[in-house]
């Protein structure tokens, strides 16, 4: 359930929140950060221990089979992706795996992924990111505030690097999240993303594909789509700020979104933005209809609401 008092410690003071909605698989063996290099979309080799980058991996027609957090510690490669596909996606991953040296686990209740968040999360002096064969302490930023992202057991990891008065900050629900993500404009994948999703559409692919790397999964559709086509796809997920006030309902999920009578689109994400005094949602539309101020309509229990196409992130990092 979402809370006010969580929002502002998120936003302005200090958060823990406990990732339940995240699983963790371990990549192991000397062939790992090779073998991940040649399936995912950004570029992992990069990767010191104690850093991360975000990626997608694909189907060969360039949908999207997950996305995922690449966590590099001491002695593994660590996958931070959706927890109800943890165990698929290691079956899938090790089913891939032929004469390399790797090997793919599911430590998701070894090494559980809790976040310390909020602008006490904002620290210059971590001494030790990473505890060998323990766990990684991973300096970040996500939903536009300063993150902690903790991979392993968080007392420990906290006191390694001097940090244990953070173990009093509060505990927040993923509910209360929730209105951090929509509000940073972040698509989350089994929502906002689905497998018939291509990265271009989710526009994640800033953030989530490395366009200097070599071969990967998919890589000739991304490639086909931005060098010939110009980037452009049928549909693109935006931002929209609703009209009314709190007293209004949320659009639901796949809530019809509509230019005149026209269907355009269909809502993925919505919440009342404490910062904004209101409703905003993320959705995909056709692409005439991307461009910031485009006006819309937007269905909430079976009456339109007037939107407005807005830039991402609603919230601005420091606002």
């Amino acid at each position: 359930m979402f809370s006010a008092q969580g929002y502002d410690a998120l936003r302005h003071g200090l958060a823990v929140v406990r990732r339940t909605d995240r699983g963790v698989l371990r990549l192991t063996g000397t062939d790992r950060a090779t073998w991940l290099q040649g399936l995912v979309t950004n570029d992992v080799l990069a990767l010191s221990p104690g850093q991360r980058v975000y990626s997608a991996y694909l189907t060969p027609q360039g949908r999207m089979l997950t996305d995922m957090w690449v966590v590099a510690t001491d002695d593994a490669l660590l996958l931070d992706v959706p927890a109800p596909l943890a165990v698929s996606l290691a079956e899938r991953l090790n089913g891939l795996i032929f004469s390399e040296d790797s090997q793919v686990s599911d430590v998701s209740a070894q090494m559980p992924c809790t976040y310390v968040m909020g602008a006490g999360a904002r620290l210059d002096n971590l001494r030790a990111p990473v505890l060998p064969g323990s766990g990684v302490l991973v300096k970040d930023v996500e939903f536009c505030v300063p993150v902690l992202a903790a991979y392993g057991p968080l007392d420990a990891l906290l006191a390694a690097n001097g940090l244990e008065a953070l173990q009093s900050a509060e505990d927040v629900d993923l509910d209360t999240l929730e209105v951090l993500r929509v509000e940073a404009g972040v698509p989350r994948f089994l929502v906002d993303m689905t497998e018939e999703t291509i990265p271009l559409e989710a526009v994640i692919e800033d953030r989530a594909i490395s366009f200097t790397k070599g071969c990967y999964v998919g890589q000739e559709i991304i490639v086909r789509v931005t060098t010939r086509g110009g980037g452009r796809v049928a549909r693109r997920l935006v931002g929209l700020k609703l009209e009314g006030g709190d007293n209004q309902p949320s659009p639901a999920r796949m809530a019809p979104i509509q230019s005149g009578d026209r269907p355009i689109g269909q809502v993925t994400s919505a919440v009342w933005s404490p910062a904004l005094s209101a409703h905003v949602a993320l959705g995909y539309v056709h692409r005439d209809f991307v461009e910031p101020g485009t006006a819309v309509q937007v269905m909430a229990e079976g009456s339109p609401v007037n939107a407005v196409v807005t830039a991402l992130p609603f919230v601005p990092p420091g606002s």
